[in-house]
């Protein structure tokens, strides 16, 4: 080869090493910008399904206009922070300032999106399983499952399933289980219970917690004035101590179940089932709903009184009275 022929083969050398040089400074000034932008479509949900392929779960964000990025790019940011192996399965939301580190790092750690279920207090167990068949986010295991089969699966020991579950606010992922939400609420029910319980008045005329319970549907259903809750319990807790009769109205339409028609009447009063306080003793033989926290605490915690009676005012509230007389009038001036 000539002189001028190698001089060539040099600078043809030179040429495609600088070529090289600057193709690698440009693909690493690219991947630096991509680490570190801003991903769109702010509050999209993208699901990482079990057994999918990081390549396919980039493929889903290109093709919901989150990342544009090439696949290369995604697999070594997801090698340099370690992550290739740990992601993992659910739906993940994209935040306003979500980047692809964040993004990954989310996948990684499981930080799926939640969605949220209220369980009401005062609602009864049949209208518990109707709203939990409306969320779709659920998985349903519960439809046509009879509600003993429902407390065997979910550990219980009660033989009835009202009254068991605490109301409150619920998160989970998709793919969670109606039974599961179900499980949780009732063990977090039976600790809030036994809890309160434990720190109970002295000389209650209640036997054990599930007695507190009763009461505390009743006290739940009575009232729609919280700061009434604990009056109202030291009524039914002197009630109890004489021998009376409760005679509360909650515990009659319980028993009526779908024969009542939103209209008391003197009858239903005068038909005995055993929910009918007005024609038993004691205590109903089960919850009548699901009590709040508030109402167990009344329950255990009864504001001590000399009332006996109380009336509705029409207003939510009610007239507290000591004596049959005073009662009387209280109903003369409010119901009649």
């Amino acid at each position: 080869m000539t002189q001028s022929g190698r001089i060539r083969w040099v600078l043809l050398l030179a040429l495609i090493a600088g070529a090289l040089s600057a193709a690698a400074f440009w693909a690493w000034r690219e991947y630096q910008r991509f680490t570190l932008a801003t991903l769109q479509g702010s509050d999209e949900v993208i699901e990482f399904k079990r057994g999918e392929s990081l390549p396919t779960f980039v493929a889903k964000l290109k093709d919901r206009g989150v990342s544009a990025a090439p696949e290369w790019q995604w697999r070594l940011l997801a090698q340099q922070m370690q992550v290739a192996q740990k992601l993992q399965a659910g739906e993940y939301r994209i935040g306003s300032n979500a980047t692809p580190r964040s993004l990954l790092q989310a996948v990684a750690d499981g930080k799926v999106v939640q969605y949220r279920f209220t369980i009401l207090e005062g609602t009864r167990f049949r209208d518990l399983r109707v709203a939990l068949a409306s969320v779709p986010e659920l998985e349903s295991t519960l439809t046509g499952l009879p509600d003993n089969d429902v407390l065997t699966r979910i550990g219980a020991t009660e033989a009835h399933p009202e009254g068991l579950f605490l109301p409150d606010t619920y998160f989970f992922p998709r793919g969670f289980s109606d039974l599961d939400l179900l499980k949780r609420a009732y063990w977090e029910q039976k600790e809030l219970l036994e809890r309160l319980w434990q720190k109970r008045q002295e000389n209650l005329p209640l036997s054990d917690p599930y007695e507190a319970l009763i009461l505390a549907s009743v006290i739940e259903k009575e009232t729609g004035k919280a700061a009434e809750r604990p009056l109202i319990a030291g009524v039914f807790v002197n009630r109890l101590r004489q021998g009376w009769r409760l005679q509360t109205d909650p515990t009659v339409i319980y028993g009526l179940g779908d024969a009542f028609d939103g209209n008391l009447k003197r009858v239903h009063l005068e038909t005995d089932t055993p929910y009918n306080t007005y024609t038993r003793f004691g205590l109903p033989p089960t919850p009548i709903a699901l009590p709040s926290p508030a109402a167990i605490e009344a329950a255990l915690q009864p504001q001590a009184t000399e009332a006996m009676y109380f009336v509705a005012k029409g207003d939510g509230s009610h007239q507290f009275s000591r004596t049959l007389e005073e009662h009387n009038r209280a109903v003369r001036e409010y119901q009649l």
